[in-house]
């Protein structure tokens, strides 16, 4: 969830830190620190806060030095506040960490280190980390870590520094971290992001991987001091994709890359009208798929049910990450488990990812970070080259999964040796022209989103294979604008929500023009009836007579029609945000990528 970035080189540290903070911000903006070696010292500012005040502080300019670590937090344990904040030192401010996780048994620890003279700040676990390297330290930082380490239990992405010593131990266990490889100079980060502009070649540190650097090189081991050789890998993306290129924000960047995004996807995929996947295992063999994911990945598994049991007939279940591990779950032979994360570090999902190996099942990754711990960690994968997604709403990545999960479907029917719909494929390839057009009406929405603002709870409703597009619409709008909003399927509105509904309550229906829409028509009219507002996201042009406003997209296939739909949902929710003054892109309380449970 935080941001951490490090550096060992020639240039001075302050800025670069400071830039590098900025870039990361996404991960977490409660508070921000840094701490930099000058004169066999360490000097640390903290604050709280956006990384803006951090970059305020008076006292950044008498900071001086080559060495330096930062971090940009995203509270677990004790408030967002100054002392909370990160860096965090030992007892003689000799040694200094920035860490990304939870310490899960440093009330223990900390209980120990206090009997043994140690003495506390802040509220936090991370603290504790910091005080029991101080315990082993005599003399090797790295040795002294390794050490430290060997006592916790938990999660971590750490970047530790002493006074005494012109290096940078990093670690990781759980919470993401890489080396970035430099001319005379060497970065540690939690993200690419980060240090793309410095360098593209990187290390991708795995679980319980400790790593030093100093200016000149680096050296990596496992936890009890082992040595390990890595390979680099060189980075493809570019620093003009994480700019927002005249956006007022990243979300909405995002939104409008869209159709670019679909074909980033499908390039190279479909051929000759065959669906082209490179899988480590025999799909043909599987009888049953099971979705890992989490908030809108999991809507997007949600959609591939309907699509894998339409298409394959293959019973599919959808299941949350963070549950998934904790029920025992029955793994038989001939069971596939796609994961399904942006990140490709959601720590919930890679723990149910294990529990899935341990258990024997066949794994798969649908992924758009390259190189992310999933990813590896999985059999085989997709990854979705949506490139860069920094808007903590996800939202390019989410249309990018669900038509990842269709040229699964696809090359499942193709590999057992049955017809695959062509006409399907060939509306699969006019996909994101078809997205294109939608951004034609983003005038419209807008004006629909300043009626909306100012309501206080909205009712999402779709059917069928939209049903997880109206639960997405709704996460989408209380994510961003703190509105309330519920998803639901469109005839279950009877069940209860109806109680809801008041003169100009706002009801967003998504419907398709299919042999369903007849059935929305007496729930639309009972709605009306009751004094709510109709908002209609459709391809159906006859509908209009009967909406209070109606957003009209391409019509197209039943199995496509999510990514089209979701679209306007994902506008309307941006300009409702913006029109109240809330920042899209850094909603409170959440963070982009979710690497604690």
């Amino acid at each position: 969830m935080c941001g951490i970035i490090a550096y060992a080189g020639d240039r001075e540290v302050v800025p670069l830190l400071i830039k590098g903070l900025k870039t990361l911000e996404y991960r977490g903006y409660d508070s921000a620190g840094l701490v930099v070696k000058q004169n066999n010292q360490l000097g640390i500012i903290k604050r709280a806060g956006r990384i803006s005040e951090l970059e305020k502080s008076p006292e950044l300019g008498s900071l001086n030095g080559s060495i330096g670590i930062a971090h940009t937090r995203w509270a677990t344990h004790g408030v967002p506040n100054e002392t909370n904040a990160h860096p965090h030192l030992d007892c003689k401010k000799e040694i200094a960490i920035v860490h990304n996780g939870i310490i899960e048994n440093y009330a223990g620890l900390r209980e120990i280190l206090k009997k043994k003279g140690h003495n506390f700040i802040s509220n936090t676990d991370s603290e504790v980390i910091a005080h029991l390297i101080e315990d082993f330290y005599h003399g090797d930082l790295t040795e002294a870590t390794i050490n430290a380490l060997r006592c916790i239990d938990g999660t971590f992405g750490l970047a530790v520094m002493s006074k005494n010593e012109d290096k940078i131990v990093a670690a990781r266990r759980g919470s993401p971290l890489i080396l970035g490889v430099g001319d005379h100079e060497m970065f540690v980060c939690s993200d690419a992001a980060g240090i793309l502009e410095h360098t593209k070649k990187v290390i991708y540190l795995d679980d319980n991987e400790v790593a030093t650097i100093t200016k000149e090189n680096y050296s990596i081991s496992d936890i009890y001091g082992n040595g390990i050789d890595k390979k680099v890998h060189e980075i493809k993306w570019s620093i003009d994709q994480i700019e927002k290129k005249g956006f007022k924000h990243f979300m909405l960047k995002e939104i409008f890359e869209q159709p670019d995004a679909l074909e980033n996807t499908l390039r190279g995929r479909i051929k000759d009208k065959n669906i082209k996947l490179s899988l480590n295992f025999d799909i043909k063999s599987i009888k049953r798929i099971i979705f890992i994911a989490c908030g809108t990945s999991w809507h997007s598994a949600l959609i591939g049910k309907y699509i894998i049991e339409k298409i394959n007939r293959i019973p599919v279940d959808v299941d949350y990450a963070s549950e998934f591990r904790y029920k025992n779950p029955i793994i038989k032979e001939g069971d596939l488990v796609i994961a399904i994360s942006q990140s490709g570090e959601t720590a919930d999902t890679l723990a149910a990812i294990k529990e899935a190996k341990a258990k024997k099942a066949k794994t798969m990754g649908i992924i758009n970070v390259v190189g992310s711990t999933i990813s590896r960690e999985v059999d085989s994968g997709i990854y979705l080259h949506s490139g860069p997604e920094i808007g903590v709403a996800s939202t390019k990545a989410f249309t990018g999964q669900v038509l990842a999960i269709l040229l699964i479907s696809l090359y499942i029917e193709q590999e057992k040796g049955n017809k695959i719909e062509y006409s399907l494929v060939e509306e699969i390839t006019r996909l994101p022209e078809k997205a294109r057009t939608i951004f034609n009406d983003t005038e419209k929405i807008k004006n629909i989103a300043n009626d909306l603002r100012e309501s206080k709870a909205f009712l999402f409703l779709g059917r069928g294979i939209n049903f997880p597009v109206a639960l997405e619409g709704a996460l989408k709008l209380k994510e961003i604008s703190y509105i309330h909003a519920e998803g639901y399927p469109t005839a279950e509105m009877k069940h209860g929500p109806i109680a809801l509904i008041e003169k100009d309550f706002p009801v967003i229906f998504v419907l398709n023009k299919d042999n369903l829409t007849k059935k929305c028509l007496s729930n639309i009219e009972e709605i009306k009836s009751r004094g709510g507002k109709i908002i209609i996201v459709t391809s159906d042009k006859e509908l209009k007579e009967i909406a209070d406003k109606i957003i009209y997209v391409p019509a197209t296939k039943e199995e496509l029609s999510p990514i089209l739909n979701v679209i306007p949902l994902q506008l309307l929710s941006y300009y409702i945000a913006d029109l109240k003054g809330i920042d899209p892109d850094k909603p409170r309380n959440l963070a982009k990528s979710v690497t604690v449970e």
